[in-house]
């Protein structure tokens, strides 16, 4: 979800053409390069670890490691594309462009590498042992096979993945299907040129998907279209309770599954939500069917919580930088507040039911708008808390912890008018004296769990005193004012 069919399919006609000049990396001698680039990466970058000059190191590291998986990947091929029936079977083709493109996407789909087959197709058109329109035709046929890996190789992930690897099929189809009636005039063309026969087979590899890519460059948009629609997205599942973002593939790159994991801590606030609005209807009108369903979603909240809890487990903590580190962190915390606020909601429900809705009890004209009160900065508060989760914008920070500091001043101040009204022999705030002070005291800890969420930024950006926020004067006469505001008792 974080990017459109139609972007990933503009990637992938780059990716194409990368991988057929990796084609033309691989088909030199470059054994004796990975080894220098890795020891002089090494060097640079324990000599200077936190310098541009170490991350430099750190590149050419992973520049011969590359080219030593590349070399190793030819080598892993090599027993099937060098075994005899192999090159019986291509010194067996006479001309037949269809069938020659056939066999060649059947035996990269067996070697797994399209790069293997079009090296085996430059040296046995090097030897002579096939002619060129033959060896187009099988470089047509291994881009083709190496398409339909794309999607055999996704055949178990969601329908958005899987359109993309559709997409770039039908690419390599097309463009085969277009390349095919050009191969015979290509071929003599190519051929007056008398140059290496293994140069040619590997330049038309390159010149094929580039060809490709200038082309459907401007038909991503359409192709996504048909991809969306031969695999439409699979609804998502009437249980609530079920996870929808969190992807095994996107486990692959952390960045992904912390994104994807972001997105499903937002589904439980969106139902923390839910449960506290549904709250204030219990509140003032005692009813208990809603308080039961309230209670029940305290269940989808545990479900969730815990398969994104198992899902931020399965991503290796050592490939993550710092950035990422500090996210995964924060977004274990957060998930591990709302779980608890989710629990805070569910007893305050169930006490509802014992001690006010059952004995048909009321909060007096006054205690009643002060829970009102609260409750409306308690949402305010959570919807400020999930925008400061998504963006870590300090202003936001600020403002929430400040929040909070009004917030416990304001419970304490409310706790101290509710005495007051017992004092006066107030019979409603007799009745329910216990529930309201607990009521208000748990509304103050969900608080309490929603505002941790500033914590983090706060401290990274060093605005923090060593027990708490620096405060403003302007917030500091903003809580007084309205905690000076008078209440009816």
């Amino acid at each position: 979800g974080l990017v459109t069919t139609a972007s990933a399919l503009a990637v992938m006609l780059g990716a194409d053409v990368g991988t057929s000049l990796v084609t033309v990396v691989l088909s030199l001698d470059l054994n004796w390069l990975a080894p220098l680039l890795i020891f002089s990466g090494v060097v640079l970058f324990l000599s200077r670890q936190s310098t541009p000059v170490g991350r430099f190191g750190r590149i050419l590291i992973g520049l011969g490691l590359i080219i030593f998986a590349l070399q190793w990947i030819r080598v892993a091929a090599k027993p099937i594309v060098e075994a005899a029936g192999v090159k019986v079977i291509f010194a067996s083709l006479t001309g037949d462009v269809l069938l020659d493109v056939l066999v060649a996407a059947f035996i990269t789909i067996l070697c797994y590498s399209s790069l293997a087959v079009v090296l085996l197709v430059a040296t046995l058109a090097q030897l002579g042992v096939i002619g060129l329109p033959v060896a187009f035709g099988l470089v047509l046929g291994a881009n083709l096979g190496s398409g339909t890996l794309g999607m055999l190789s996704t055949l178990r992930a969601v329908p958005e993945a899987r359109r993309v690897t559709l997409g770039n099929f039908l690419f390599k189809l097309i463009g085969c299907v277009i390349a095919i009636p050009l191969i015979d005039p290509a071929a003599r063309w190519v051929d007056s040129l008398a140059l290496d026969a293994s140069f040619e087979v590997v330049g038309f590899h390159v010149l094929f998907n580039a060809c490709v890519a200038l082309i459907f460059i401007f038909w991503t948009e359409a192709i996504a279209r048909i991809a969306e629609r031969l695999l439409p997205a699979k609804p998502f599942a009437d249980d609530p309770s079920k996870p929808r973002f969190l992807d095994a593939s996107g486990l692959e790159t952390p960045t992904v599954a912390i994104a994807n994991a972001a997105r499903e801590a937002m589904r439980i606030g969106d139902t923390i939500e839910q449960m506290l609005t549904g709250m204030l209807v219990v509140l003032r009108t005692n009813d208990r069917e809603l308080s039961r369903r309230l209670r029940a979603m305290d269940d989808t909240v545990d479900e969730l919580y815990t398969a994104i809890k198992l899902y931020l487990t399965q991503i290796s903590r050592e490939s993550l930088e710092d950035r990422e580190g500090r996210r995964w962190a924060d977004l274990i915390s957060f998930t591990i507040n709302l779980e608890q606020v989710g629990d805070i909601i569910e007893r305050i429900l169930s006490d509802l039911e014992d001690k006010k809705v059952d004995k048909g009890r009321n909060f007096s004209e006054a205690g009643m708008a002060e829970i009102v009160d609260l409750h409306t900065r308690l949402v305010a508060n959570l919807r400020l808390a999930m925008t400061v989760f998504l963006n870590g914008e300090l202003k936001s920070a600020q403002e929430l912890l400040a929040q909070k500091v009004l917030f416990r001043d304001l419970e304490r101040a409310y706790a101290d008018s509710h005495l007051t009204r017992l004092a006066g022999n107030t019979i409603e705030s007799i009745e329910t004296s216990s529930l309201h002070l607990d009521l208000i005291s748990d509304m103050k800890r969900i608080n309490s769990h929603l505002c941790s969420v500033a914590y983090p930024i706060l401290e990274e950006a060093g605005v923090l005193a060593p027990t708490r926020l620096k405060e403003p004067a302007r917030t500091r006469k903003r809580r007084d004012q309205a905690i000076d505001k008078p209440n009816p008792a």
